[in-house]
């Protein structure tokens, strides 16, 4: 799969092995994004919820997260994050509590019960990209060898 993809001034020159590379790229994706629902649905959460959860304990620095940082990290609009912590309220799955330096902020942080959850789901996931890195890794390394990087 070494592409040869040619860069000069503001256009590319693409070959047939260029898009063969980012379409299997683009399917191992694919591949691990179907893997990733399906093990969040076999837990009884939606994956968004599950991205959430991940988000809050793996926020750089604590484990917790502010609406504003769930909306940017999900890329969603504040107001659907707001939605998506009340029905992780309502599951017994995330507290909520003000700041304590910025009472305009609500901290969101994860009970026990979304911990196992969360811990049980990461080791499954954490599994599967260790059998299909090596895979994106090669490929990750032909995007790098066709463009000169």
């Amino acid at each position: 799969m070494g592409g040869s993809t040619t860069i000069s001034n503001d256009h590319e020159t693409l070959e047939k092995s260029d898009y063969e590379m980012l379409a299997a790229f683009r399917y191992q994706l694919r591949r691990f994004l179907n893997f990733s629902q399906a093990a969040a649905r076999r837990e009884g959460l939606t994956p968004r919820q599950h991205q959430a959860l991940l988000c809050i304990v793996g926020n750089p620095g604590r484990e917790t997260a502010t609406i504003s940082e769930l909306a940017n990290y999900l890329l969603i609009q504040h107001h659907s994050a707001v939605e998506l912590v009340d029905r992780l309220v309502a599951l017994d799955l995330v507290n909520r509590e003000q700041d304590k330096t910025d009472k305009r902020k609500v901290l969101v942080s994860l009970t026990p019960a979304a911990r196992e959850r969360l811990k049980h789901m990461s080791v499954v996931h954490i599994a599967e990209l260790r059998r299909i890195g090596p895979q994106l890794a090669r490929l990750l390394a032909s995007f790098g060898d066709a463009t000169g990087a």
